[in-house]
């Protein structure tokens, strides 16, 4: 199986060589090279990050429950309460507000100065929600697929872990957001593996690449706005279709 990813270095795609059960070593033709960790159990559903150690359930300092993670160095980390769940899958809550709630979050979390959620809105990507931003930007960031890093991460269905993102030859500046100061980005996708449906962009003033336990964080939330982006979709679709049909 070949693992996409791009160059840390110089941004072009690398190629991968599966090493053992367990290891995959990426090159890129400008000689850098790197390994990944992979493991048969989780390589189909995530094949980029280590299984993650969760603690489903703890009960948080407000007396919340929560779904949280266990980090690297131990520390449990909370991604998200029932309570947040329940209001992303539930329609009955608004799929903005949902989204600029899980954006606070998400920075706050990760100690991120800028999150933004774009979501795919007639073949175009569209900023939804932001930490970090004026909220009178969202509605009117637009991209193409394909444009910029956050274009290329929703074509090719790959997140991008960037410690210097300004310097990438496929980062396009907007003026009006004053971005030079950010350094280091990651953009994750929005994705059930055979569509894209939006992009989750974080980043930070300092120059470091995410960890992968932050990224496998990232990569939860991004399934549960997937869930809530399919179900919003499919009871729209219903009351389309019961507004469409004959009265009896």
């Amino acid at each position: 199986m070949q693992i996409a990813a791009r160059c840390r270095k110089c941004g072009r795609a690398m190629s991968s060589q599966r090493i053992d059960n367990y290891r995959v070593k990426m090159t890129c033709p400008c000689g850098f090279s790197d390994f990944r960790t992979i493991t048969e159990k989780v390589k189909t559903v995530n094949p980029f990050y280590h299984k993650a150690n969760f603690t489903p359930y703890m009960e948080s300092e407000k007396g919340k429950m929560v779904l949280t993670m266990q980090r690297a160095n131990r520390e449990h980390m909370e991604i998200i309460s029932l309570e947040e769940i329940s209001m992303l899958v539930s329609s009955d809550f608004e799929l903005a507000d949902v989204l600029q709630s899980v954006a606070d979050k998400l920075a706050r979390q990760l100690n991120a100065s800028v999150c933004n959620i774009y979501l795919l809105e007639e073949g175009e990507l569209v900023l939804k929600a932001t930490y970090g931003f004026e909220q009178e930007k969202i509605g009117q960031i637009r991209l193409k697929i394909g444009e910029g890093i956050t274009g290329t991460v929703a074509k090719e269905m790959q997140p991008l872990n960037l410690s210097r993102a300004s310097q990438d030859p496929r980062y396009k500046v907007f003026p009006e957001l004053n971005e030079e100061k950010y350094n280091s980005m990651l953009s994750f996708p929005i994705t059930d593996r055979k569509s894209v449906y939006g992009v989750i962009n974080l980043q930070t003033t300092s120059m470091r690449s995410f960890p992968e336990d932050e990224i496998y964080f990232v990569s939860i939330i991004a399934n549960l706005i997937l869930s809530a982006i399919k179900l919003r979709q499919k009871v729209a679709s219903n009351r389309m279709a019961r507004g469409a049909s004959p009265a009896s």
